[in-house]
């Protein structure tokens, strides 16, 4: 597992986009505070950059970074789903400028999956992970679904758990600074 993180992180820090195993689906990631990267993965995906993308951290200290007042009720939200959960928060900060929404949110998730987690504790930034297909395709359920034009349009493919099957993308919930909840996602 080091040497793929080794090789992850070489590409990640030099702007490239690699395929990845997460906690929910295999996904195409980049470092989230590169806008260049960031506009590889929305040409890849072949998707409007108005449509924002999911942040991976590896833990409750690097979304503290990120996000300007991460909401107590997050944390709760966190520890008691029972899948991974990704939630909206206001006001990022340090992230590219073309992961924010226009409303000034972004989507952030705290890894649950090893492999993520020592990566993302690693690499020292957030990565993004976007679901590993064609912008109104279908979601890849496990690694031999993942389209061709998707395979040749990352740098690296990491070389961990492709036989794996079965997986889900993440609940989302936004959580607004003055304390609304709302689920986008079950």
């Amino acid at each position: 597992m080091t040497e793929e993180i080794n090789k992850a992180i070489s590409v990640l820090g030099n702007g490239g986009l690699i395929l990845y195993p997460t906690d929910t689906v295999w996904g195409i990631g980049c470092d989230a505070t590169n806008e260049n990267a960031v506009s590889k993965v929305y040409k890849l995906k072949q998707r409007d950059d108005s449509k924002a993308l999911v942040c991976l951290v590896a833990n409750d200290a690097m979304l503290e970074r990120h996000v300007a007042k991460v909401p107590d009720v997050a944390y709760d939200i966190m520890d008691l789903s029972n899948k991974p959960t990704t939630i909206v928060y206001d006001d990022p900060k340090g992230i590219a400028k073309n992961l924010i929404a226009d409303d000034n949110t972004i989507a952030i998730r705290v890894a649950s999956d090893k492999f993520c987690q020592y990566l993302i504790a690693k690499f020292k930034k957030p990565i993004v992970s976007t679901s590993a297909n064609i912008s109104g395709q279908p979601t890849p359920k496990q690694f031999s679904e993942i389209d061709e034009a998707v395979l040749n349009g990352v740098d690296y493919i990491v070389n961990l758990q492709q036989e794996k099957t079965g997986h889900t993308p993440s609940a989302i919930i936004k959580l607004s600074a003055d304390g609304v909840v709302k689920v986008i996602r079950k």
